[in-house]
């Protein structure tokens, strides 16, 4: 399996704007962000994608979702609301193979993406 542009953020070989990182997840700042806020959270063990998830995986993948809800409050976007998405596969919109959490939020969001 080819290494990833998010392996390379890991790994620091690619800058990126980190607004969080431990020893299993790193969240940053989204290059092309599609609202004031918009940031990538991952873990750093890579998964392809949510069809790729082991049941093993579980407490990893329920900690991205802490992980944003804490990023959430911290950028005071709690209360007024925000989005996650995760997306599968190419016609699920994913571009990168290593699952990432979108946070998006600091606007009113239109429904249906896409």
């Amino acid at each position: 399996m080819s290494e990833t542009i998010f392996d390379k953020i890991i790994s620091r070989e690619i800058p990126a704007e980190i607004v969080y990182e431990d020893e299993n997840y790193l969240a940053f700042n989204d290059i092309n962000p599609q609202a004031p806020i918009h940031i990538l959270i991952m873990p750093k063990k890579r998964i392809p994608t949510i069809n790729d998830i082991q049941k093993n995986d579980s407490e990893l993948i329920a900690g991205l979702f802490f992980i944003a809800k804490d990023i959430a409050i911290k950028k005071g976007i709690d209360k007024d609301g925000y989005r996650l998405i995760l997306n599968c596969n190419e016609n699920g919109g994913q571009s990168v193979y290593h699952i990432h959490l979108h946070l998006i939020g600091g606007r009113k969001l239109s429904w249906i993406p896409g």
